[in-house]
């Protein structure tokens, strides 16, 4: 496809959205494309958020790099894509307490090369997603990568994310106070919200048995980033020189470098919803 290596083909792997919703305010969060496989070498094709990042979205935003004539990203040249009833395009997941939301883009890509216009992306897939032997080769700690946009932070000429690294803060292997999720141990800011975090090893990784794997990646689909535990810090505002006035309090958000993350298990729930039962 393109001379790109395994982590920046990964970095080609989201989007940025950003959502006007429908009481006039602006939020920015994560998605990421994403793919099932069917069996007649045909795949749907997905965008995939949570459901509180397109929740009250009349409208939404994202860019697209474009694909120059060798299939490779054209760096700095962008498409953006604007949709009216943003939250009304999306297939959200039945559970109440899975925080996933997909969006079928299959119109959207014949939308594009009726207009001659290439769009370069790379999409993860449900073979990424872990099966139980997938599990029994991990440890109880794994080195995880989140990609994503923190407080709408992107590299705005390139059409890029941010890539944060962390450890898993909980055992990736069981279900998090009885719930489909795990915790991590990376800095997670509002806007990364939908953020794939992966296992993602470049030439090689020991598995839990001691196993070592030379000369190969590892990628690995664990999950999505959902929300985040913070603590409220008071501070004084200051006012000076104005005797005998109350002195306001303002009440501050801190993160608590934890994120709870909603496990990739549950992205196989959607197949059937799209695929008729498939």
């Amino acid at each position: 496809m393109t001379d790109l290596t395994a982590a920046e083909q990964l970095m080609h792997t989201t989007v940025r959205l950003e959502c006007e919703l429908a009481d006039g305010g602006v939020s920015t969060g994560t998605g990421f494309f994403f793919a099932f496989k069917l069996d007649d070498d045909q795949q749907i094709p997905l965008i995939v958020t949570n459901k509180h990042v397109i929740n009250g979205a009349n409208t939404g935003t994202f860019v697209l790099t474009k694909r120059a004539p060798d299939g490779s990203p054209q760096m700095g040249d962008h498409e953006t894509i604007r949709l009216d009833n943003f939250e009304s395009l999306w297939v959200t997941h039945p559970d109440k307490d899975v925080d996933l939301a997909v969006f079928p883009i299959a119109p959207l890509l014949r939308s594009a090369e009726t207009q001659n216009i290439s769009l370069f992306y790379v999409s993860l897939d449900d073979s990424l997603l872990p099966t139980s032997e997938t599990h029994q080769s991990l440890g109880g700690l794994e080195d995880i990568t989140m990609i994503g946009y923190p407080n709408g932070i992107w590299d705005t000429k390139n059409n890029m994310p941010i890539i944060r690294r962390g450890i898993t803060a909980t055992n990736p292997k069981l279900d998090y106070n009885g719930l489909p999720m795990f915790v991590i141990d990376c800095a997670c800011f509002p806007g990364p919200s939908g953020s794939p975090v992966l296992i993602f090893n470049q030439g090689g990784y020991t598995d839990a048995r001691g196993n070592t794997h030379m000369g190969t990646n590892r990628v690995i689909l664990m999950g999505v980033l959902f929300a985040g535990p913070q603590h409220i810090a008071e501070g004084e505002i200051q006012t000076i020189d104005i005797p005998l006035q109350q002195i306001p309090i303002s009440l501050s958000r801190i993160p608590n470098n934890l994120g709870f993350v909603v496990r990739s298990d549950k992205l196989r729930d959607f197949k059937p919803l799209l695929h008729g039962g498939g």
